[in-house]
C-alpha cells in the first residue's frame, strides 16, 4: 500500500512540475510579444517623428499616462496620438500604452 501512495505522489508531481513549465512558457511569450510591439511602436516613432512639433509637446501628458496606467489622457497627447496613426498606417495597430511609451522613448 505504500508503494500505492509513493507512486501516486510521484505521477501528481510530474504533473504539477509538467503544468507550471507549460504556465510559465505561456507567461513568458505574452510578456516578449508585449515588448516586442512596444519596441515596433517605438522604433516607427523616434525614428520619424523625432522633431514633429505635435509629438514633442505630447511628452509631459504621455507620462502622466504612462504613470497613471491609463487614467490621465491630457489633450496633447490625444492629437499626438491621432497624428501618429494617421501619419504612419503601421501604428494603427498600436495601443494607447505602446504609443504614450514610444513618445516618452523620443
Amino acid at each position: 500500500m505504500k508503494t500505492l501512495h509513493l507512486g501516486a505522489a510521484a505521477a501528481l508531481f510530474c504533473l504539477s512540475s509538467a503544468a507550471s513549465a507549460s504556465s510559465f512558457y505561456v507567461t513568458t511569450d505574452i510578456i516578449v510579444n508585449a515588448i516586442d510591439a512596444t519596441s515596433d511602436a517605438t522604433s516607427a516613432i523616434t525614428g520619424s517623428f523625432k522633431n514633429d512639433k505635435l509629438v514633442l509637446e505630447a511628452r509631459d501628458d504621455a507620462a502622466s499616462f504612462v504613470g497613471s496606467n491609463g487614467d490621465i489622457r491630457g489633450v496633447r497627447l490625444e492629437a499626438a496620438m491621432d497624428h501618429l496613426r494617421s501619419q504612419a498606417p503601421q501604428l494603427q495597430q498600436a495601443s494607447d500604452a505602446q504609443l504614450a511609451q514610444a513618445i516618452l522613448a523620443i
